[in-house]
């Protein structure tokens, strides 16, 4: 079931980027690369109601019931209209009606609150969404891994570089027999909650189209071989002009320091005009929270749920 009537493909990305880059929204989610790469798995749809473009997703984060919920609205002209923004959120309200689902605002960003207070005057409620929070880290400080604070990470790296000979490469459409066989291994050394396996596997799927178009899509991938093969992967893609999301980071977990590895050389790759890297979220899972905390982020990029009271 989709909320509304447009489906998010490669024909449609010049119209998203449109809306999407003319306010600093700051969140992973509110680019391009992540809503195609998570298209199918989140059942996303868009349509643009009056001044701005909605869009609709299925949340995944509850184990016992999937809920549909409304990304914040996006402008085109980088300034938000209480009166217009309120007008087309009862559209949008009227939408999710139809569809007997549930009306909510998710991912919203912290400085957006304002903008929907002033829309909706004591008629909402803001919840932190904190298994949603964005880890956000200085490009050079994931390069360096200087001082105590990385002395783990750095020793980890060491050894990796000591130890193997290995290539970076850039990530090619023709790489994607090796990829996927990389990710069947990777997928079976997982010992996981069934909820998660679900969310691996429906990854894996997005994986081998993004993959298969990337000649067609502006993402950022690089892969680490060995003795000619897969080993550890990034995908990621611009937000803003000075920060790069990775949504996806893959490694074989057999391979000591292999994991800092991929994300030392992920981040030497990119652009100079990168200063920031957004890791995504953790999604509430205590080991992803424990591996992203400890690369120390500069920032936690809050976000809300909003609830309407009336």
């Amino acid at each position: 079931m989709s909320i509304f009537k447009n489906e998010i493909t490669i024909e449609s990305r010049e119209v998203l980027d449109e809306y999407l880059s003319a306010f600093e929204y700051r969140t992973s989610g509110l680019s391009f690369s992540s809503l195609y790469m998570w298209r199918d798995q989140n059942e996303f749809s868009w349509e643009i109601i009056g001044d701005y473009l909605v869009i609709a997703g299925l949340s995944h984060l509850e184990i016992e019931k999937h809920e549909y919920f409304l990304f914040p609205p996006l402008t085109k002209t980088g300034v938000y209209n209480p009166e217009s923004l309120r007008e087309t959120l009862y559209i949008a309200r009227q939408r999710f009606k139809e569809k007997d689902s549930s009306f909510t605002i998710r991912l919203l960003p912290v400085h957006m609150k304002k903008i929907v207070e002033e829309a909706f005057p004591g008629d909402v409620e803001f919840i932190s969404d904190r298994p949603n929070y964005d880890y956000l880290y200085l490009k050079q400080d994931l390069i360096d891994l200087k001082g105590r604070t990385y002395h783990a990470k750095k020793n980890h790296l060491n050894y990796f570089l000591n130890n193997y000979n290995y290539k970076y490469v850039s990530l090619t459409p023709d790489m994607l027999d090796t990829v996927m066989v990389f990710l069947e291994e990777f997928n079976a050394r997982k010992n996981i909650e069934p909820h998660e396996m679900k969310w691996l596997l429906m990854e894996t799927d997005a994986m081998r189209d993004v993959v298969t178009n990337l000649d067609k899509l502006n993402y950022i991938a690089g892969a680490i071989v060995i003795d000619g093969k897969v080993e550890a992967f990034s995908i990621g893609g611009r937000l803003g002009e000075n920060t790069v999301t990775v949504h996806v980071e893959k490694a074989n977990s057999n391979i000591r320091g292999l994991y800092p590895a991929i994300n030392n050389e992920f981040c030497k790759h990119l652009d100079e005009s990168i200063n920031y890297v957004n890791r995504e979220e953790d999604m509430g899972i205590t080991n992803l929270r424990k591996a992203k905390l400890s690369y120390k982020p500069i920032e936690l990029v809050e976000k809300y749920i909003v609830k309407f009271t009336k």
